[in-house]
């Protein structure tokens, strides 16, 4: 895609300033590398590295019947996740292909928030909404208004306690009033709570890509220079880098973890991707 066409996320200038190396990511202009990508992979695996997210989707499914039409449209039994946390689980055609894979978050009882991956985003709101007919619930994709911001390694629980300022509600710990300590503590992986980041309000997960410890902070894009600034300065403090594509990718291989368009395709299914077992529940339970 020519370089006019890449779209930009709302911290592209924080990143040029930084002296980053771009490349084209599912049609977004994003960093590749700041200085070294081997630097960088060290930083995730040895300290902590914040990553700009804000290409991955955002799409809110809300409704009374909202859990049981993620079990229809998914292949995984969303309706069994519990609130405050989140399941990892798959999109596919009628004949199995993957569309995309994805997290949701359980945020209420009627609500969900899905992540597809930033290639697939328009591919997955339209099988989302095709599939919503029959159902009470309501699909709207916030991706362009919302940014995510992720902090990873073996320091990233030390540095979040010092990112988050406040809790609004933690279902894991002991919900509104739990402490920033006992909320980060308390989180377990693939679970998240609703804080305070620079003053504003964001959806704090304990989730990743790398393999290692991590985080990752939602927040609307007008907000996200500022949760970007504060993660960084927290993460440098703790010796860590600025973190671009190349080294999440190196640290995705080295934790086995697949990448769309590389271990999964239309051309798979789960089951070919050696990832049945994300329906082996539903199908039990069905």
């Amino acid at each position: 895609m020519a370089q006019d066409q890449l779209k930009h996320t709302a911290l592209h200038s924080v990143h040029a300033k930084l002296g980053a190396r771009f490349t084209d990511f599912g049609g977004w202009d994003m960093p590749l590398k700041y200085t070294s990508e081997l630097d960088e992979h060290r930083a995730v695996r040895e300290a902590v590295g914040v990553f700009d997210l804000s290409h991955m989707g955002e799409v809110w499914v809300r409704g009374p019947q909202a859990a049981e039409f993620l079990d229809y449209a998914l292949i995984s039994k969303l309706s069994a996740v519990k609130v405050g946390k989140a399941k990892y689980s798959m999109i596919c055609t009628e004949s199995g292909g993957i569309i995309d894979d994805l997290i949701s978050y359980r945020i209420e009882e009627n609500t969900y928030l899905v992540v597809p991956n930033a290639g697939n985003i328009d591919n997955v709101v339209s099988a989302l909404q095709e599939r919503a007919g029959a159902f009470d619930v309501d699909v709207e994709d916030k991706s362009s208004k919302t940014s995510m911001i992720a902090v990873q390694g073996p320091k990233a629980a030390e540095a979040m306690v010092e990112i988050v300022e406040n809790v609004v509600d933690a279902p894991e710990a002991s919900g509104a009033g739990s402490t920033v300590n006992e909320a980060i503590a308390g989180l377990g992986y693939y679970a998240a709570f609703e804080g305070i980041v620079a003053g504003q309000p964001v959806l704090v997960a304990r989730t990743g890509y790398t393999g290692e410890d991590g985080f990752e902070i939602i927040v609307n894009n007008d907000a996200a220079q500022d949760v970007w600034d504060k993660a960084l300065a927290e993460a440098t403090r703790l010796g860590g880098l600025p973190c671009g594509l190349a080294c999440r990718d190196t640290l995705r291989l080295e934790a086995g973890m697949p990448l769309y368009g590389n271990e999964l395709s239309l051309k798979l299914t789960p089951v070919d991707a050696g990832l049945g077992v994300l329906a082996a529940t539903k199908s039990k339970d069905s």
